[in-house]
């Protein structure tokens, strides 16, 4: 029966991998051929971090807040050290203004959200001050940008440009298909969890690890592809920019769904504390040349495993 229920995490994992590139590949297109930008359609349909979203909605509704609460927590450490890792080591990586002001901003706002989790639990209320909060972040981003912001899959609006013309029908259908396969994906990766353990102990740490890089494994490729492709700074902020929507919207929407609460919150400390300190620490190593260069890329990737022996200790 374990197989079963491993084979069917498999399953789920491959899902929204599939689900998110689908979403990133056909987004801009459908966005460009009905008029409006790509960000706004996002929004519209499932937010500019869909995979993470979905699996946190759906352990909320589960009533796994510990899937939920780890896999935001999980993918924000991969998204720092592996997605920028990643970026990293196949090309110096520009950190300029556009980059670093999403870095900045999402720092207070992981800040916040941490401070929320350390109890171990998200209130309705504390999830619709979250979504609050992200709301100001995009709006005084795209006030002083003077355009929408690059976050997640939706950082790779201008690949529209390059596709040809296909019908609009067509282009929307496979948006929503690539949403119908995350959120399949979703249950299967929450049920597939939540059947191998009903320890809450071993639930936060598979969504630490397992769950949180699955839903981050897009961004991941979305810094290797930008990287070989130029190292473009809307790909690059959207894998920074995704930091902020996971711990206020990702969270948040989940908290709203149903609010998140865990027994033993000091499962959560440490990982809270890498979550920020990997944000932090791509920072600081952008700062002396606004780039992260090749070196820098490779100690980030190595500190991972790292990441991932700590979440795995006794708390």
């Amino acid at each position: 029966m374990l197989l079963l229920w491993l084979a069917l995490l498999l399953v789920g994992v491959c899902l929204i991998v599939w689900g998110a590139d689908l979403f990133a590949e056909h987004l801009a297109v459908a966005a460009a051929q009905l008029g409006i930008s790509a960000f706004a359609l996002a929004l519209l349909l499932a937010g500019a971090e869909p995979e993470e979203l979905a699996v946190a909605v759906t352990a909320a509704l589960r009533e796994s807040a510990a899937i939920a609460l780890g896999d935001v927590i999980g993918a924000n450490i991969a998204i720092c050290l592996v997605a920028l890792g990643v970026g990293a080591v196949t090309a110096p990586l520009p950190f300029g203004r556009r980059v670093m002001s999403y870095a900045l901003g999402g720092l207070p706002l992981g800040i916040i959200a941490s401070q929320v989790m350390w109890d171990g639990a998200v209130s309705r209320e504390e999830g619709l001050a979250l979504v609050g909060l992200y709301i100001l972040f995009v709006a005084v981003i795209w006030m002083w940008e003077r355009e929408p912001p690059a976050l997640g899959e939706v950082a790779e609006l201008h690949e529209a440009e390059a596709k040809s013309p296909t019908p609009v029908s067509k282009e929307l259908g496979l948006v929503v298909l690539s949403l119908l396969a995350m959120v399949l994906g979703s249950i299967c990766l929450v049920e597939g969890v939540r059947q191998i353990t009903q320890v809450e102990e071993t639930q936060t740490r598979l969504s630490l690890s397992v769950v949180g890089f699955a839903t981050a494994f897009e961004l991941v490729v979305l810094a290797w592809s930008a990287t070989r492709r130029g190292a473009t700074e809307v790909a690059i902020a959207g894998v920074v920019g995704s930091f902020a929507y996971n711990v206020t919207m990702t969270l948040g929407t989940a908290a709203i769904a149903r609010p998140l609460e865990i027994i033993d919150a000091n499962l959560l400390h440490l990982p809270l504390l890498i979550m920020i300190g990997s944000l932090m620490l791509g920072i600081v190593l952008a700062l002396p040349r606004f780039v992260i260069g090749r070196r820098a890329g490779i100690f980030l990737l190595s500190l991972y495993p790292l990441a991932l022996i700590a979440i795995f200790l006794p708390p």
